[in-house]
């Protein structure tokens, strides 16, 4: 079927406590649990986090003034309008937020953690949550990523850079224009194998590692040698135990940016040369920034549950010669990657693997 785009657009910009409750929700029914959570701990980022609150509160205290559109310097501190930047208000901003959200909404009393790494975020948050259960600090996690960027500054940003498209988004396309923004979510439900198949749980796959790393370049662009990017895929299989001839399916980033797509299309090229299935979601959903690793890495899960590649929707001339999965592909998976590379020179990688286990 062609993609419906306009079907998936509100009338007005999401907020992120109405996305990280509805996806924290989902999440404990599908895994058939029941609130309060003590033990669980909550690793939740975004990278925009409460930066719709902020700039609301701030066009409030302005046009309270009279200033907002007439006068250009910014606004004086000790005139603030006290009844709208209340304590509540102001509480509500903190970047940490969504993970204090999830956290109370499921009555944990656990660590709670809430890492941003510009795109590469939602894979930070399931790593992390990885780690605490290896450690032994956690037997569950409530992991991933929410972000609602529709805001005023944000359009302003990624239109300076000169990075939004203007129809639509193609990723590996010839005729690709740039990153389409989107609102979104994903949290997964993380548990040791022993308690997961002691409570008979609903398992999709096997975390069986990850990878993480830094370019150390450039503020937004990737550094063109790869080196810090590679490494953190190899880094990946290396802590899976994995080969690249073991890898059956790769969710790649793939925002439809010139740069980005070339950059990534190439290190696949030369980490892969035996050929693998690859494919973008974010013809179909956007680029949804900070959650996008985690929502990746959700659709990695479902390729392993129905066996079925997800489709780059919207690549019509690749530029590259790879394996692209350009409508819905049935196929055995076993081991499955999602990429993340994020602005800063974030670069993290998730390794998922089938699990006996798991229901189809």
């Amino acid at each position: 079927l062609p993609p419906l785009p306009l079907a998936m657009i509100g009338q007005t910009p999401a907020s992120v406590e109405q996305l990280i409750y509805q996806v924290v929700a989902d999440a404990v029914e599908d895994a058939k649990l029941t609130i309060p959570l003590r033990d669980c701990g909550v690793v939740i980022g975004s990278s925009r986090s409460c930066q719709a609150a902020w700039e609301q509160l701030a066009q409030e205290q302005m046009t309270s003034h009279g200033k907002l559109d007439t006068e250009p310097e910014y606004p004086r501190f000790d005139i603030l309008n006290e009844e709208i930047l209340t304590l509540e208000h102001w509480l509500d901003t903190l970047p940490h937020q969504p993970a204090i959200a999830a956290a109370h909404y499921i009555g944990s009393c656990g660590p709670v953690l809430a890492p941003m790494a510009a795109c590469a975020t939602g894979i930070w948050a399931i790593a992390q949550g990885f780690e605490l259960i290896q450690t032994g600090q956690c037997q569950r996690v409530i992991a991933g990523a929410v972000e609602a960027p529709i805001t005023p500054l944000t359009l302003a940003g990624f239109t300076k850079m000169g990075a939004l498209a203007k129809t639509g988004a193609y990723p590996f396309d010839k005729e690709r224009q740039g990153l389409v923004l989107a609102e979104g979510g994903s949290v997964l439900v993380l548990e040791s194998e022993d308690l997961a198949r002691r409570r008979a749980a609903p398992i999709y796959g096997k975390l069986l590692g990850f990878g993480l790393t830094s370019d150390a370049y450039h503020v937004s662009k990737p550094n063109p040698d790869q080196h810090s990017a590679i490494a953190a895929i190899k880094q990946c299989l290396d802590r899976s135990h994995l080969f690249p001839t073991d890898i059956d399916y790769i969710h790649t980033h793939g925002t439809g940016t010139k740069l980005n797509d070339q950059n990534e299309a190439e290190l696949i090229q030369q980490l892969f040369p035996q050929g693998v299935a690859i494919s973008s979601t974010k013809g179909a959903t956007g680029h949804t920034l900070g959650a996008s690793g985690a929502i990746g890495t959700a659709f990695c899960l479902m390729a392993l549950k129905h066996q079925i590649l997800p489709p780059s929707i919207g690549l019509r001339e690749p530029e590259w010669d790879l394996d692209f999965v350009t409508i819905a592909r049935q196929c055995q998976v076993r081991q499955a990657l999602c990429f993340s590379f994020g602005f800063g020179g974030q670069n993290a990688v998730t390794a998922i693997g089938i699990s006996s286990n798991c229901r189809h």
